[in-house]
């Protein structure tokens, strides 16, 4: 049997894309029906609970910017981990890569107070990108050197990231006046400005706005995006048709970092204006749920992380309103990407059990347009699941 790879633009999107919207519907649909037992549990009612939890953050306008405002940072580590996951680099650092673009962002505020906004704010960003790329290298090339596993290399990251944190907060930046373990306020010309005034939306909404419309145009319009995308279903079948599948994943793996660290940037620049302990509430491992629920694509990127900055500023007017944990919210989360994941993995189960034995996948390599009327050489290759 004879197997061709079809590496086409519409050949890669059709196998990459295909079923994910209906994956995302019935993983809100379970998680839905698993937590309304524990919302009956905790003594709610589970239809008051999510009117709490999705309407309630919508109907005024000061919960609906604060929606905004919680979705910004997660919007990024969305981001940041679907463009790395669309080509296999397995990035499960991205808290680890937000917290150094965060102390990027601190080293850099104090010390551009005498440059305009204009300079201040891109130097900011551009130095809290650089340290996010810096901190996802090393797991970079070891994956693409050694072939060591990144899902465990950028994991173990993110805790030595945070300790870097506290180290500098009880270190060096402690505050000398108050001795309180936060770094020293930025210059006002490094702060991000409010978009919309006396609200704490800020500038940071529209960078991830910009930096999703960028990503979704260079995956699905560029070249660069047909090679990522390539290489994420099939590095074998990308090798052979002579792509570089190592220099893709080390660029896509710094892109991916650098994305986590302008949401750490964000974070200083916009909300605490210095670096904190708390700076970040697991906004890079909601990310992860936030990208798996939108299929590894911007357009989903963008509603998954709307929905649960939603599902956020939901959770505490649910605990105040049925007298319920505020961690609920968590624990919907938590379930949301369990299930999401357990559909995906069923799905490519059956994708992968429908592939034919090994000694039956081969690729044809008769020169097109061969007119000898014998056969091509034929070599066996590895199979890989399309």
């Amino acid at each position: 049997m004879t197997r061709r790879y079809d590496l086409s633009r519409a050949g890669i999107m059709g196998a990459t894309t295909s079923g994910t919207a209906r994956v995302s519907i019935m993983a809100v649909l379970i998680t839905v029906g698993f937590t309304t037992t524990l919302f009956l549990l905790a003594g709610a009612n589970p239809i008051e609970a999510y009117l709490q939890y999705l309407v309630v953050p919508l109907t005024k306008q000061f919960t609906l910017l604060e929606v905004l405002v919680a979705s910004t940072p997660i919007l990024l580590t969305g981001a940041a981990v679907a463009i790395a996951f669309r080509a296999g680099f397995w990035n499960i650092g991205a808290e680890g890569q937000l917290l150094a673009g965060a102390v990027a962002a601190a080293a850099i505020g104090p010390l551009v107070g005498d440059l305009s906004p204009w300079l201040a704010i891109p130097l900011m960003i551009a130095g809290g990108a650089l340290a996010g790329a810096a901190w996802v290298l090393v797991p970079a090339l070891l994956r693409v050197r050694l072939g060591i596993d990144e899902v465990v290399t950028t994991l173990l990251l993110n805790p030595v990231a945070l300790l870097m944190v506290n180290a500098l907060l009880h270190g060096p930046w402690r505050d000398p006046k108050t001795g309180f373990p936060e770094s020293p306020r930025i210059a006002a010309s490094a702060i991000y400005p409010d978009l919309i005034p006396k609200s704490r939306l800020h500038l940071g909404f529209v960078v991830a706005l910009v930096v999703i419309l960028v990503a979704w145009f260079v995956m699905t319009r560029t070249a660069a995006g047909l090679r990522m995308r390539a290489v994420g279903l099939s590095p074998h079948a990308a090798r052979f048709a002579g792509m570089n599948v190592e220099r893709t994943l080390l660029r896509v793996a710094l892109v991916s970092g650098a994305i986590a660290g302008i949401a750490g940037v964000g974070e200083v620049a916009g909300i605490q204006h210095k670096l904190t302990s708390g700076l970040s509430s697991g906004f890079g491992y909601t990310g992860i749920v936030v990208a798996m629920l939108g299929g590894l694509t911007m357009p989903g990127v963008l509603l998954a992380g709307l929905l649960l900055g939603d599902l956020t500023v939901g959770a505490s007017s649910a605990s105040r309103a049925l007298n319920i944990p505020s961690e609920m919210g968590e624990v919907v989360q938590g379930v949301l990407l369990l299930v999401t994941v357990g559909l995906l993995a069923v799905r490519h189960g059956r994708v992968t059990r429908s592939d034919p034995p090994p000694d039956e996948a081969e690729v044809d390599l008769e020169p097109a347009g061969a007119g000898s009327g014998e056969p091509g050489p034929r070599a066996p290759v590895e199979p890989v699941p399309i």
